[in-house]
Order: structure tokens, then C-alpha cells, then sequence
């Protein structure tokens, strides 16, 4: 049996099963990147609920996990060498698990790669762009009279969706015909722009034609569908 005891967040979200992947996330755009590659892989893994309204990952037991007091983050008790590790930052995360089990990751050097360098485009750019303009679209900066600041990430996410498009105008998914960690960290950004975020107007996203073929085939897929559920949000 696997003793996680030294990491200080199991103290406020005890494990069940300590011989699992203990998952701290919520279904999130950024959070379901790893609850997807988690049913995607087959991993046994433990979800853990964390309530970023109520501020829990601001807690002592949070931070000691994740300093920067983000979701998601995991603890695998058969790290490297079999050691249990901490890892937060979803990009990390899926690449840690694309390692661990050598799916979704090209083993070639060149195409594994460029499949990093598209999860990064997605860490660096679609996420935190899209996740600008859904707060100037949607929550509380709606309010503000002065649109520039919305206007500014309206043209940069329609500009970051052209380059989307363009890439797979040719391709099933972001690499070609294999669907990898590369879409796995794209699909739910994507959803919540048009979704949840309510811009697919702001956006003109019914001028696309290769993002959306993408996205319906990513949101398609079982494990994909399973992973926006979890951790379950209470009823």
C-alpha cells in the first residue's frame, strides 16, 4: 500500500485508494486536460473535487502541492524510480503521463517535438487568451463600459483560431492522422469559447470550417466525454 502521507494535501483530501493517481482538479478548461488524458490512458486514478469558488486551493494543504494555487495537480504514487510525485501544471501533467505510458506522445524525436510545441501554443497562447475574453465577455468585465480591453482578445482568439484552422485544414487532428496530448489540451478550450463562454459570435466561428470538424470529433469520443464530467460537480 502506498504511503502519501508526506504531501500535506492528503491531511485535507484523504485517499481512499493511496495506490491510485490522486487527481485535485475540477472540470474546468483547464482542468479536464487532465481528467481526459487520465480516462484516455486507462490510468487507475482517485478525483478529488477542489472548490476554487470557495477558495480551496488557497488553503495551507492546497499551496503545499501547488504554490501557485492552480488546478489541476496530481500525486502518482509510482513516480519515477516508483517514489511518489507531486506535479502541478496541466501541460506538465500530460506530458508526465504521455511519458509514463507512451500514448499519445510521438516516440519519433522530430514529431514528439512538434507536438510540444502545439501543446505550448495552447498553454501560452489559446488559454490564457480565451480565458481573457470569456471574463471581458461573460462575467464580471462585461460590465465595463470601455470594450477595448474585450475587443483586444476578441481579435487575438479569432487570430489564434485562424491559426487552428490553417493547421488542420489538412489534418484530422493537430499532428496528422494520430490524435494526441496536443488536442487533448486544445479540445476545452475551444468548447468554452463557443460554450460556455457564449463568444462563438464575437469570434465569427461560423466562418470556420476545420476547427469546428475537429472539435465535434474530439467531443465525440467516450473517454473525451467522460473527462468533462470529472471531478463531479455536487448537484
Amino acid at each position: 500500500m502506498s504511503d502519501l502521507s508526506a504531501f500535506k494535501i492528503t491531511q485535507r483530501w484523504p485517499a481512499q485508494h493511496p495506490d491510485r493517481i490522486q487527481l485535485y482538479s475540477l472540470p474546468t478548461p483547464n482542468g479536464v486536460k487532465v481528467s481526459i488524458m487520465l480516462e484516455e490512458t486507462g490510468l487507475a486514478y482517485e478525483p478529488h473535487l477542489i472548490d476554487i469558488g470557495a477558495n480551496e486551493t488557497w488553503g495551507p494543504e492546497y499551496l503545499s502541492l501547488n504554490p501557485n494555487g492552480k488546478i489541476p495537480a496530481i500525486i502518482d504514487p509510482d513516480g519515477p524510480g516508483g517514489k511518489p510525485l507531486g506535479l502541478f501544471e496541466s501541460g506538465a501533467i500530460l506530458v508526465y503521463l504521455a511519458e509514463k505510458t507512451g500514448k499519445f506522445l510521438p516516440a519519433d524525436p522530430a514529431a514528439r517535438y512538434e507536438t510540444l510545441q502545439w501543446v505550448m501554443f495552447q498553454m501560452a497562447a489559446i488559454g490564457p487568451m480565451f480565458g481573457q475574453l470569456g471574463f471581458f465577455h461573460r462575467f464580471a468585465g462585461k460590465d465595463y463600459e470601455d470594450k477595448r480591453p474585450r475587443d483586444r482578445y476578441v481579435a487575438e482568439s479569432k487570430r489564434l483560431l485562424g491559426v487552428l484552422e490553417d493547421r488542420l485544414a489538412t489534418r484530422a487532428w493537430i499532428m496528422g492522422d494520430d490524435y494526441t496530448i496536443a488536442d487533448i489540451a486544445t479540445l476545452g478550450w475551444v468548447r468554452n469559447l463557443v460554450g460556455f463562454y457564449g463568444a462563438g459570435e464575437l469570434v465569427d466561428w461560423a466562418s470556420l470550417k476545420h476547427v469546428p470538424r475537429w472539435l465535434e470529433a474530439g467531443l465525440a469520443r467516450p473517454a473525451v466525454q467522460r473527462g468533462l464530467e470529472i471531478p463531479k460537480r455536487p448537484a
